[in-house]
């Protein structure tokens, strides 16, 4: 038995790392893949994050036979802002062999040292709008869009690496309360707040509207609001445009909540996207005509929605802002057609986000875990 190691640097090599996971979980109802043309963006050399990280991709073949990949990322904004010297890994996948697992880690970690860090951490990807941590807990829930989804296996291959927790997120199925007397109650103490502290929603002809209006102020307070947060790196203006063309090709204005002060400053922000992962799941990511036409009409005429960013601002916290998102949730889930929303990763000690869905119908459905290890 030999296990080999190269690096992904030619196309074809490039393609492999790409395509290795969609042959992984061919058979995987569960699995939902990126979409094709946006991962092999990550080998330009004009990749959005290409100017605040170094990245590696590293692929194992048994006896010939590819079975395994990982990425390793130097997210140096990141280490800029908390004073760290870390290596991510990300985009590990592979067939249930330790020997296949501590080849490729042992690559991605002698990466890391040969650049002087000290820590690696994952899976983590260049923030925190890609896909992150370890699916531990729902490997019978079909994965969100945003999310990545990995067999079982997967943690013990890592954890007996020497790998630890180093913090875990949930995410639930929220649905509105039973009682209807309870939907008045949080509609009632939302228009309380918003009179109190003299709030109005943002409003907007179109999303192009609503993007040129607002999209400066959402930015600054995401880069505020989620300063602290796990993983989090700031906004470059890359980063900006990307997430501005995602909003404008999926976003609908029914799924928005902006929510401005008597300044007309944002000081809340909550977006739902229309779920889109069964339409993914079964083009396996690619966008031929026939996998265009199921991902429109699931965006025009969504029966699931996925919870997207929120963010308070700070002096807000404390003041009771949240039922005014709380109430805009629960007026999108009385739309007709929607059965649920799904939240995607909250850090389970987020105290302020898991308080917010005890309003709700709430099944907390898949864990997710970062690992960490010194190198």
């Amino acid at each position: 038995m030999k296990i080999e190691i190269v690096e992904a640097v030619t196309k074809k090599q490039q393609r492999d790392f790409v395509e290795f996971p969609l042959k992984l979980y061919r058979d995987c109802p569960y699995f939902v893949p990126p979409l094709y043309g946006d991962e092999m963006k990550m080998f330009r050399k004009d990749f959005v994050y290409a100017d605040t990280c170094e990245i590696v991709h590293f692929l194992a073949y048994k006896d010939g036979v590819l079975s395994g990949r990982i990425q390793g990322i130097l997210q140096k904004a990141a280490n800029e802002k908390n004073h760290e010297k870390r290596v991510r890994f990300n985009r590990f996948d592979a067939v249930d062999d330790p020997e296949v697992a501590k080849a490729l880690f042992d690559a991605v970690e002698n990466w890391g040292r040969s650049l002087h860090m000290d820590t690696i951490c994952g899976p983590l990807g260049f923030s925190d709008l890609e896909r992150e941590g370890l699916l531990i807990e729902g490997f019978d829930r079909l994965s969100t869009f945003e999310e990545q989804y990995n067999y079982e296996y997967y943690g013990s291959l890592i954890e007996n690496l020497g790998y630890q927790k180093e913090v875990d997120w949930n995410e639930s199925l929220l649905t509105p309360p039973e009682d209807p007397k309870d939907r008045e109650k949080l509609r009632e103490l939302s228009n309380f707040i918003m009179k109190r502290y003299h709030l109005h929603l943002g409003e907007a002809k179109n999303v192009n509207d609503f993007l040129r209006r607002y999209a400066d102020g959402i930015f600054e307070l995401l880069d505020v609001a989620y300063d602290g947060l796990y993983g989090t790196v700031p906004f470059t203006d890359g980063m900006k445009k990307l997430m501005i063309d995602n909003f404008r090709l999926i976003i609908d204005l029914k799924h928005v909540a902006a929510i401005l002060d008597e300044n007309e400053r944002i000081v809340c922000f909550g977006v739902c996207f229309p779920s889109i992962a069964e339409a993914v799941r079964e083009s396996q990511g690619h966008l031929y005509p026939a996998a265009l036409v199921r991902l429109l009409r699931a965006i025009k005429k969504p029966e699931v929605i996925d919870l997207g960013l929120v963010a308070v601002s700070p002096e807000f916290a404390n003041r009771g802002i949240s039922s005014i998102v709380s109430a805009e949730l629960l007026r999108m889930l009385e739309e007709p057609g929607i059965r649920y929303a799904e939240t995607n990763l909250n850090l389970e000690e987020n105290y302020p986000i898991q308080n917010q869905w005890k309003r709700f119908g709430r099944e907390i459905h898949k864990r997710r875990r970062a690992y960490v290890k010194k190198l």
